[in-house]
């Protein structure tokens, strides 16, 4: 009796892991493992509300993490990065966003052996009463706008105060300054 149960179940589930959303597309590729061109509609929400109930009325303010509810499906889906070559989170360019319906084209992995499961890179954003849409890649100006004494040339993170913070107390292996010394001694 519980095999027909589990059968059941196993099929009712697999429609919504199955669903195609690569139509219509315009995604570029990043020669990732598992990615697939993705677009779809979902309402921005913030992760810790989701998860905890804790809501505050602005997504947290930029400084919580957001996700993508999907509305074909109701799934969860995780925006780990945006379209910038650096992999930076895709937060700043959701956060105009708070608790609204948009839709997002980007790619998505999936991959249950990895443990990937609905992970996200959004490229661009339309947002209801947009003519055009946005390209996700907001969050180096916005980096940049908040650390105005970090200008200069070179990545973002050679120049960040928090990043020079933990380096000159844990060393750029983050094992402390003392095997950073040895570390540099015996290869370089």
């Amino acid at each position: 009796m519980m095999k027909p149960i589990l059968a059941i179940l196993t099929l009712a589930a697999a429609p919504l892991a199955a669903q195609d959303f690569s139509e219509g597309s315009e995604a570029r590729s990043w020669n990732l493992y598992a990615e697939v061109p993705a677009k779809f509609e979902a309402k921005v929400v913030d992760l810790v509300c989701e998860f905890s109930g804790d809501c505050p009325t602005d997504c947290g303010a930029g400084k919580r993490q957001l996700g993508l509810v999907r509305t074909a499906d109701d799934v969860l889906v995780l925006p780990m990065k945006n379209s910038q070559p650096a992999f930076t989170g895709a937060a700043v360019e959701l956060q105009p966003f708070c608790g609204q319906t948009i839709t997002v084209d980007g790619l998505m992995i999936d991959d249950p052996e990895l443990g990937a499961n609905n992970v996200y890179l959004v490229q661009s954003i339309l947002a209801p009463g947009m003519e055009k849409k946005i390209k996700a890649n907001q969050w180096t100006k916005a980096w940049a706008k908040e650390h105005p004494e970090a200008k200069g040339k070179g990545p973002w993170f050679r120049r960040d105060p928090a990043v020079k913070e933990i380096i000159a107390t844990e060393g750029y292996l983050g094992l402390g300054l003392d095997v950073d010394e040895t570390f540099i001694a015996e290869n370089f």
